[in-house]
């Protein structure tokens, strides 16, 4: 980007931020349940192009005081570290269902990397912030979905909403996670 582009794309993301900002520190929880159909979500989209701009526009206007950045990308590069064994083992076995690497069934009671967010989710809200994921590219092809964290029962009971930055591009009739998926708006205020 160029100079002039970078401020110009700074001056528009910047009120997207702030409307966040206000909408959580209001503690309006109801506006955020009505625009989110029930949930407890708020999906800033942004153009996967400018996801570094968003992030480094959010470090500055967000305070560290209320919000805790959650980078996914981080999280699962520290998850593969940690299980690496157990994921090449996993792997060999379940070669037709490989998104089950990362997201096990329900039923089973195994450590995986979807638990490993709603956990790092729920620390933050224990500690009485409000959690901004960012980097939710990086779950693309590991069977975990936007809306499976959304609704999480974790998430929709919390005291506080969840932030997510997500890389989208919002064709009026759906939103293209990382311009190539439809995504769901349900059960999320979405601030484009």
């Amino acid at each position: 980007l160029s100079m002039k582009n970078y401020m110009k794309s700074l001056s528009e993301i910047e009120p997207k931020i702030e409307q966040v900002k206000k909408l959580v520190e209001s503690g309006d929880k109801s506006d955020i349940k009505h625009n989110a159909n029930g949930g407890n979500s708020i999906l800033l989209v942004c153009p996967p192009e400018e996801e570094n701009l968003y992030i480094e526009a959010s470090r500055k206007i967000l305070s560290e005081n209320v919000f805790e950045m959650i980078d996914i990308n981080r999280l699962l590069i520290g998850f593969i570290g940690q299980h690496k064994e157990e994921l090449l083992e996993k792997f060999n076995l379940l070669q037709s269902s490989v998104h089950q690497l990362f997201k096990s069934p329900p039923e089973e009671e195994e450590v995986d990397f979807f638990k490993t967010i709603i956990e790092n989710i729920d620390k933050t809200f224990r500690a009485g912030k409000v959690p901004f994921l960012y980097g939710v590219g990086s779950l693309y092809g590991t069977g975990i979905d936007n809306i499976q964290i959304i609704e999480n029962e974790r998430i929709m009971q919390a005291p506080l909403p969840l932030v997510i930055l997500y890389p989208a591009r919002d064709t009026k009739d759906k939103l293209m996670f990382l311009n190539s998926r439809p995504a769901s708006k349900y059960r999320c205020m979405i601030i484009n």
